[in-house]
Order: structure tokens, then sequence, then C-alpha cells
């Protein structure tokens, strides 16, 4: 039999709320903006495949949002439960950002349901796509919003300690920490780019079924198109994120690159099986880079693990997840900006079966780089909850219910899913692209 441990069985169900609530989060950020520009497009060039192509688009994300304000709330409710001492100590801290994001959120949900509502009610189309401008505000301002709080987690500010209780609260110093430009700025590029590709899969998918008609071909094209952008943005931020952690948290990008001694000259160090005694095997190293990514020069000098105690180590195997995220992001900049490369050259076939098998599993694999990036950031940040007041098990509950609320969680979890799908499934089966592009006379 296990034993029972309130702080274990606290961090496996936070887990499980944010890898399933993260993905309704980042399709939440992104399809405002790509039902924005497929609208715009169909504005500007006087074409009704890009205005259909949002119009479904915003069908299909009306059951995301529904389904993200269930797990958005799970996460809301979990705090409290879960990790009762964290809120008591900086509740009052990070209590105008949770409330901004609500208010953020209701922003969005309003002109949301103005604009579904609105379709082709206005002489002027351009009138209909201002009320969605809102909507994708709203969507960017919650995602900021947000995000500051796990900022100030990894980097507390705006207050002052006395006696283990947080006084002279500054709740905008607390929200633009060290940690907020960075983070913010990775999470909305990374959503941006996962949810392009995800339309992008759909799109290619449809067209190697051997639907080829000219509406999936533009829906392939402005969404790869989109991902090249963001994923260039999303590497150019990744860069500077690096830095951030190599001067504020050293131990987590140590971690991530299983750098143990303090060190000039620093390799990247991709994949590998760590040893007993930390030596590094069938690891592919890339001389100089971990320098570089930290600091900007190849010589520079990079922090190693053995500077810190050990019991303020984060788990190593958070270089997997590292990795993993790292080589998701370039498999999909290079498929992205492959396509675009192809896209502007006569001569060669932006259609070939490979390409968009590629563009397919790039679906998928976004999805799998958001988790894997979440993952990576929050266990880079053990042992602490609040990076440097206090640790994980100092701030979880102690009660003795917590596996029964991970058995209730998971089951609804479960039909949330099931029932998202199923729902998504129905709705584009029964109403496929072919019959509405054959209602509206686009064949």
């Amino acid at each position: 039999m296990f034993e029972y441990d309130p702080v274990f069985l606290s961090r496996i169900l936070t887990g499980i709320t944010l890898a399933v609530h993260v993905i309704f989060a980042t399709v939440g950020v992104g399809v405002p903006l790509m039902i924005a520009l497929a609208e715009w497009m169909g504005i500007k060039r006087n074409d009704e495949h890009y205005r259909l192509l949002a119009r479904r688009w915003a069908r299909g994300f009306v059951i995301t949002v529904a389904i993200g304000v269930v797990t958005g709330t799970a996460i809301g409710l979990q705090l409290s439960l879960l990790w009762p001492n964290f809120m008591q100590m900086a509740g009052h801290v990070i209590s105008l950002p949770l409330f901004m994001e609500t208010f953020a959120f209701f922003f969005e949900a309003i002109f949301l349901g103005i604009y579904l509502y609105t379709w082709d009610r206005f002489k002027k189309k351009i009138y209909h796509f201002f009320i969605l401008i809102p909507v994708a505000l709203g969507a960017m301002a919650s995602g900021f919003f947000i995000t500051t709080v796990n900022g100030f987690m990894n980097a507390p500010r705006g207050f002052d300690l006395e006696n283990g209780v947080l006084t002279n609260i500054r709740p905008l110093e607390a929200m633009f920490n060290p940690a907020t430009p960075t983070k913010v700025a990775h999470v909305l590029s990374s959503a941006y780019l996962t949810t392009a590709f995800v339309l992008a899969a759909i799109a290619a998918f449809a067209i190697l079924r051997g639907k080829d008609h000219v509406y999936h071909k533009k829906a392939l094209h402005l969404t790869m198109t989109a991902a090249a952008i963001f994923a260039i943005s999303t590497a150019i931020i990744g860069d500077f994120s690096g830095k951030y952690l190599a001067k504020y948290q050293p131990e987590k990008l140590a971690a991530a690159e299983w750098h143990f001694e303090t060190s000039t000259e620093a390799p990247l160090i991709l994949g590998g099986v760590l040893q007993e005694n930390n030596e590094v095997k069938y690891a592919l190293e890339i001389p100089y880079a971990l320098s570089i990514l930290a600091h900007g020069t190849p010589d520079a000098e990079v922090i190693g693990l053995e500077e810190f105690p050990e019991e303020e180590l984060p788990p190593l195997i958070v270089h997997y997840f590292f990795d993993l995220m790292v080589g998701i992001g370039m498999f999909l900049a290079f498929i992205s900006i492959l396509y675009v490369l192809f896209a502007k050259v006569r001569k060669w076939n932006e259609w070939n079966k490979p390409l968009l098998w590629a563009i397919v599993a790039g679906g998928p694999l976004s999805l799998l780089a958001i988790e894997m990036g979440w993952f990576f950031a929050e266990l880079g940040r053990q042992p602490w909850l609040l990076v440097g007041y206090m640790t994980v098990e100092q701030g979880a509950t102690t009660s003795e219910h917590v596996d029964l609320m991970i058995v209730l969680f998971v089951l609804l979890y479960i039909v949330l899913c099931t029932t998202c799908a199923t729902v998504l499934r129905k709705m584009f089966k029964n109403n496929p692209v072919e019959k509405e592009l054959h209602d509206r006379g686009m064949e």
C-alpha cells in the first residue's frame, strides 16, 4: 500500500488540471487572432472564402471556450483547496491580476457573443471585424494577467516580509516582476504558433484526403504564414528567456542543461542519459551554445548546479522537457519556413505530400511542446512554490481527501474532453465545408 501524502497528491492533481487547462487556454488565446486574420483577409481581398473560414473557426472556438471556463474554474478552486497556505500568504498580492484576468475574460465573452450574433447584419463588413478586435485583445489580456501570477511565483516582488507575513503590498510591482516580460511574451507567441499549427494541420489533412478546394488551400496558406512569423518570434523570445534564467534562476537553467560545474565556454547538451556520477552519455553537445544562450558570448561563465544546496535543486528530469520543447519548436520553425519558401517559388509545390504530412504532425506536436514548456516551467521552479519564500511542502494542504479529489476531477476532465471532441466532430461533420460552400454559391 502507498503511504498517503497530501503534498504529493496535491502536486499530481494540480499537474493534471494544468495539463488539461493549458490546451484550452492556449487555443483560447490564439484562435481569436487567427479568426481576425481570416476575416481581415476576407474584407481586404473581398474574398468570401476567408470570411467563411473565420465563421467556421468561430463556431469551434465557442466550444473550446466553454470547456476552458470549467477547467480554469477548477484551477481557481484548487488554489484554495490544495494550496491554502500559499493563498493565505500571497493571495492579497496576486488578487489584482486574478481579478483583471476574470474581467478580461468577461470582456472577451461579451464581444464574442455580439460577434457571433451579428454575422451578415452590417452593410459594411468592416464593422463586424471591429467587434472582433476586443475579443482578440481580451484573450491576449487574459493570458497576460494570469501569466504575471506565474511570473510572480518565480520572481516575487512588490511586498515586504515581516514576521512571515507579506506587508506593504505593491500590486503593480508584483505584477511587473522581472519574469513578466519574457514569460508573457513567450506564452503569447507560443500560443499563437500552436494555434496556427493546429488549424494548419486540419487544413493539410483535408487536402491529403483529396479535398482540393481552394478554401482548404487558402486556410493552409494563411495559417502556415502566420506560423512562420510566430515560430521566429518564439525562437527570439526563447533566447531572451534563457538570459532571464541565467540572471534570476540560474539553477533552473543549469538543471535544464545538466550543467553541474560552473565554467566558461559551456556547451549545450541535447538528449543523453545521466549516470549516477552525473556523467552524461549519448548526448549531442553544441560547443559554446549554453554560454551564448545564457549571456550572449561564447566565453561567458555559466553557473553550475554545484553552486546551490542540494535540497534547492530542481529535478533533473526537466532536461528532457526542455529538450522536447526546444526540439519541437525548431521542427515547427523549419516546417513553417519551408512551406513559405515553397509557396514563394513557383516551380516548387507546397502541396506535396511529405510537407503536408509534416504539417499534420506539427499540430499535435505543437500541443505537446506547450505541455512540455509548462512542465519545465513548473518543475524547474521546485522545490519552491514562491521562490525564496515558500516551498511546495509548506504551501500544500494537509487534507485527508486529496485522493478522492483526484478521482472526481479526473472523471470531470474525461467527461469534458470527450464532450468537447464529440461536439466538435458532430458540428463539422453534420455541416461539412463542401455543403456550406455549395449553399453560399462558392463552389
